[in-house]
């Protein structure tokens, strides 16, 4: 399990390449769910994603050999994004593996970065290509089954903890469960009352699918939210989320769009899906829980084009 140390250690070391973003209450989401509502803004972040700090972390923790071989990542965007844009900024050599239902935009970043990008049928196939180029001497960097990328990602947490007032319940989206799994232990430990809850979307179910059935397994793969959409959990991910995570909840794609309007019109800030999803998640919650909730919100990522939500509004049907 991730420890405190190791994520402290992990701030330490990307200090001067991440940027601690801002921690805000937001008075335009606490007036839409009736509760206070604090929001970590990880979409302002380097990337436009939390995932640049675990690609750092990890970037920053390889030999002089590791470094001159190059890195292979596989991504459903964001992940290839942040590791393209780092591995430039370190003059490491870095190769990214994209299923073609990844957002044009996030392929043409990771191109433009200087990776080179190598585009599979499906995630699936993009996981399975990634044994022929570790034998061709490329180090994995995993988006989520790596410990030194989930105390990168725990850094999120850690800032929470130092700079949120007094949260009763904190919404973490997941896809592999590196960001939750690393918020949860920074969280547990710096502010041992919380309770932690993660949300997918209805196609990207694998960490619900993974405590139903009692341990990773692989799920058919159809959320719009690509960034969400791993086809299976770790061992090392799942191992966090039982133990630190009150329950994941899934939301349909509709509504986690619907939470994209949302956020724009009430949080001003412009969230792709897998943000998104956390307002539905986080009606769930309070019905749970009850009104006297303090909502803490993992604002992820903004990975999204005007085209692509124009798109999903006329797909679900959602204009005002």
């Amino acid at each position: 399990m991730i420890g405190i140390s190791d994520i402290e250690a992990a701030a330490e070391r990307i200090a001067g390449h991440v940027v601690r973003t801002p921690t805000v209450p937001s008075p335009g989401l606490s007036g839409l769910l009736g509760v206070p509502v604090t929001a970590k803004l990880e979409l302002l972040q380097r990337t436009g994603s939390f995932k640049v700090r675990g690609a750092t972390a990890k970037l920053l923790s390889l030999s002089e050999a590791e470094r001159a071989a190059g890195v292979v990542a596989v991504s459903g965007g964001n992940h290839g994004i942040a590791l393209a844009v780092m591995a430039a900024e370190l003059d490491v050599k870095a190769t990214v593996v994209m299923p073609r239902s990844a957002p044009a935009r996030s392929v043409a970043l990771a191109e433009e970065a200087g990776a080179t990008v190598r585009l599979t049928e499906d995630m699936e196939g993009a996981f399975s290509l990634v044994p022929r180029l570790r034998d061709e001497g490329l180090t994995l960097v995993h988006p989520f089954d790596d410990p030194v990328v989930i105390a990168g990602q725990g850094t999120v947490g850690l800032e929470f903890a130092e700079d949120a007032g007094e949260p009763t319940d904190v919404l973490v989206s997941v896809g592999g469960g590196g960001l939750i799994a690393g918020v949860a232990a920074a969280l547990r430990a710096r502010r041992p009352g919380v309770r932690v809850w993660g949300v997918e979307t209805e196609g990207a179910e694998a960490m619900s699918a993974a405590l139903a059935g009692g341990g990773p397994v692989r799920v058919p793969v159809s959320s719009i939210s690509s960034t969400l959409s791993a086809p299976a959990v770790s061992q090392l991910t799942y191992d966090h989320v039982s133990a630190l995570v009150e329950d994941v909840l899934v939301v349909p794609d509709r509504e986690a769009v619907r939470g994209c309007l949302e956020l724009a019109e009430h949080g001003k800030v412009w969230a792709e899906p897998a943000a998104g999803c956390l307002l539905p998640g986080a009606r769930r919650v309070l019905e749970r829980v009850g009104p006297g909730a303090r909502l803490g919100l993992v604002v992820c990522g903004g990975n999204t084009t005007a085209g692509d939500v124009t798109a999903w509004v006329e797909r679900f049907d959602l204009r005002r």
